[in-house]
């Protein structure tokens, strides 16, 4: 199982470290991927998200939630050693949660969540890649009671 550092927080959104586990508990039962190391998590502001969306993905605007792998294999790590990272915008969650109706802590979790799906491959750029990844994560939402409107 992924374990996690919030190496930025966030400054209005409260992370609890208990259920971000539970995601990760959840999503390894579900998801049969080698799950081993650390995952950062840092709230960093849009500009910044937009830098990196542009850096890594060539596209110059900000978004929610950005994913970085540094393994494409985990099975091998070490419980200390860093696998990837989870970049949030706290403007977007925050906004996104009023837009949604829910908290902003719900929305930084359903954030997480598909920010772990991304790092263990996970994708959508083809509508194959969609379908797959929609089906893992709709599921670990009814799971872990972060269904939405969405």
């Amino acid at each position: 199982m992924f374990s996690f550092v919030i190496v930025h927080p966030s400054a209005s959104v409260y992370l609890d470290q208990a259920y971000i586990d539970t995601i990760s508990q959840s999503i390894e039962k579900e998801v049969p991927i080698a799950q081993n190391g650390v995952l950062n998590i840092a709230f960093l502001p849009d500009e910044e998200l937009q830098k990196l969306n542009n850096s890594y993905r060539w596209i110059d605007s900000t978004t929610d939630v950005l994913s970085f792998h540094y393994f494409e294999d985990f099975s091998g790590l070490s419980e200390d050693e860093v696998a990837g990272e989870i970049i949030l915008s706290e403007s977007k969650i925050l906004s996104q949660s009023k837009e949604y109706g829910h908290t902003a802590e719900k929305e930084a979790y359903i954030l997480i969540l598909h920010g772990i799906l991304h790092i263990l491959g996970f994708d959508h750029e083809t509508d194959e890649e969609y379908e797959e990844m929609r089906k893992h994560e709709e599921k670990l939402r009814q799971i872990l009671d972060l269904s939405t409107t969405r």
